[in-house]
């Protein structure tokens, strides 16, 4: 089992930047953001391949951007220019399948306990 616990999360008004940070014990194919807000699911945000490929939900586009630095085993998301509608709990997860098939939050493993973000307008 793959240990994530998350950090970074605050509260910021909208326009502002957060970085979350997730330190993990070892890397795995494929590690995610995931959110949820309360009383929806939970659904991804971005995902980092071990040979690549990043992918980025469409409402996150451009604005956020998910990077790993494997020397300090650490995976973060990067989150500019942010809404109301990004509030939320934000997870790390970890996948032992490819990126390219782990799609949502079944696909994954491993989860951390997560960080919350709150923007307001």
């Amino acid at each position: 089992q793959v240990q994530v616990e998350e950090s970074g999360g605050g509260s910021v008004q909208a326009g502002g930047s957060l970085r979350l940070s997730c330190v993990y014990s070892e890397s795995t194919y494929c590690m995610a953001w995931f959110r949820q807000s309360p009383g929806k699911e939970r659904e991804w945000v971005a995902r980092i391949s071990s040979v690549g490929p990043i992918y980025y939900s469409d409402f996150v586009k451009g604005r956020f951007t998910i990077s790993k630095d494997s020397a300090n085993s650490t995976l973060y998301l990067q989150m500019n220019v942010l809404k109301p509608e990004d509030t939320g709990m934000y997870f790390c997860a970890t996948s032992r399948r490819a990126c390219s098939v782990s799609r949502q939050a079944a696909d994954f493993d491993d989860w951390g306990q997560g960080t919350q973000v709150t923007v307001s307008s």
